[in-house]
């Protein structure tokens, strides 16, 4: 323990109100308490007290949490303590406490954590209370909450400060119980249809699963760069190949792209494969799975997100590529025979492509330019391209697409899924042409993984393939509006880098 003498320093950035608390942190070591206490054995949670009052009243309990609120009456008071389930009232008598415990009352600040030993009744207004017989001080809090009726309003310090936003919002608190329940949801409905969980490297020597710019990093003892992982999906297809039928991963992703309302550089996601199933058992499974979990949680599959209803009951809408850029534009790409046509839709769409593109490329180009947008209910828009499928199993009916889906809610892509390509001929040539396509300069291009084309020589069973994107199926089921409010702690550029963008902005 730190010297009496130490805790009353004062430091120069320190507001008045922070010197005040350090202040009273000497004062409470001066009467002998230690004010950052050990272990404290709770009896109950406050959302307990409240909701059993009936066989608790008069009944000793012991709780702990945050103060929220002191209503000082002279020889009595009123403090609101917070923890994980809610608010409770606490009572207290400075004739029903020592003398220490009542000085030590009057140290105590708004945020400071304590733990109260009492009986519960209700107060002449009614209210569900714990009479203090016993005050244990825990944790003192050295600096201020934010004003109470204010909060943090500055989404970017919210984020930054993940832990004030927490104490101050329970709806906050209440987005990430959710996410913690649906998470359960997701790993139960897979466990009991015989999916096995599994975890697959996150650092990785060649990348690939999809089409990203990777984080880099560099191993000293095998003095090499290796990747942080875009996708588990080529690991997670060895393990099929190995015997493993079905099996899934809940794990982060890497990806070193742009930030916005709907990407974080470090995202979670789900990807299954199932032996023996194509894209059409990855679509059953995307909306029962999906519909469940709202179900599960929400108790109902008709959600509200930013003021739009969603009906998330099976079976969802479903188009192809080109049907979706004809509804909403009018072009037909089912008519395209020549590049040039190609080129004559996306220069009427505005939709940019480079010399290098095929007809493929500049149709889905096209779409995500009209149509993405506008997908708002539940859709699943299959029939993509070959040449920007390169992991996908080509249609046998027209060589020209593949056996490949994604899903979409309100004009954001949630999920993506295919028949995988178990050939490894045809998987070999793909990742030659994925080369070429990075030798015209697409450095999202999939790498050359020959280890990769190895396992299918030794036989990938047909295989039904999904991923989906965790946190913004929390968006939907939380309404959140920027997927920043489902991350715990998304990330943000330095403070210093943060001040000094504003200052450029300023000027």
């Amino acid at each position: 323990m730190n010297t009496k003498d130490n805790h009353v320093q004062v430091y120069e950035n320190e507001s008045e109100q922070q010197q005040v608390r350090r202040e009273k942190l000497q004062k409470i070591y001066d009467l002998g308490i230690y004010p950052f206490g050990d272990t404290y054995s709770w009896t109950h949670h406050a959302a307990d007290v409240i909701a059993n009052f009936a066989e608790l009243e008069e009944k000793e309990v012991r709780v702990a949490g945050r103060i929220m609120a002191i209503r000082d009456h002279g020889k009595t008071a009123f403090l609101n303590l917070r923890d994980v389930s809610g608010d409770v009232q606490i009572y207290l008598r400075q004739d029903e406490v020592s003398e220490k415990e009542y000085k030590l009352f009057q140290l105590l600040d708004i945020g400071d954590i304590i733990g109260v030993r009492g009986n519960v009744f209700k107060t002449h207004k009614g209210e569900i209370s714990v009479r203090v017989a016993e005050l244990t001080m825990l944790s003192k809090a050295l600096r201020p909450l934010p004003d109470k009726w204010h909060g943090l309003k500055d989404p970017e310090t919210r984020y930054r400060q993940r832990y004030v936003d927490l104490i101050m919002s329970p709806e906050v608190r209440e987005t990430f119980t959710k996410r913690t329940k649906i998470i359960a949801c997701i790993r139960e409905w897979l466990t009991e249809r015989g999916f096995m969980e599994v975890e697959t490297p996150m650092m990785q020597t060649i990348y690939g699963g999809a089409a990203a710019r990777p984080f880099i990093t560099h191993h000293n003892a095998h003095n090499m760069d290796v990747y942080m992982r875009i996708s588990p999906e080529l690991f997670l297809k060895r393990l099929v190949v190995g015997g493993f039928d079905r099996v899934f991963e809940i794990n982060r992703n890497f990806r070193n792209e742009g930030i916005s309302p709907r990407h974080n550089p470090e995202f979670t996601m789900l990807e299954t494969y199932q032996a023996y199933g194509n894209f059409e058992s990855a679509i059953k499974q995307t909306e029962d799975l999906i519909s469940y979990c709202a179900q599960k949680v929400l108790g109902t599959t008709k959600i509200n997100y930013q003021g739009t209803e969603i009906d998330l009951t099976p079976p969802w809408n479903r188009m192809t590529m080109p049907e979706a850029i004809k509804k909403f534009s009018g072009e037909d790409f089912d008519q395209v025979e020549t590049i040039e046509e190609a080129r004559a839709i996306a220069d009427r769409l505005g939709a940019e492509y480079t010399e290098h593109d095929g007809i493929g490329k500049i149709m889905n180009t096209c779409f995500e330019e009209v149509a993405e947008a506008k997908l708002i209910q539940p859709t699943f828009i299959f029939g993509h391209p070959l040449e920007i499928s390169p992991l996908a199993k080509q249609n046998r009916e027209n060589p020209a697409i593949t056996d490949r889906f994604e899903a979409f809610i309100y004009g954001r892509e949630i999920a993506n899924g295919y028949s995988e390509l178990n050939d490894p001929i045809d998987q070999l040539g793909r990742f030659e042409q994925q080369m070429q396509e990075r030798e015209y300069g697409d450095d999202e291009a999939h790498q050359m993984d020959e280890d990769f084309v190895r396992a299918l020589e030794h036989g990938l069973p047909p295989t039904g393939g999904l991923g989906i994107g965790i946190d913004r199926i929390m968006m939907f089921l939380t309404d959140s509006p920027s997927i920043r409010d489902v991350i715990l702690f998304p990330l943000l550029r330095p403070e210093e880098g943060r001040q000094e963008a504003e200052s450029e902005e300023n000027e």
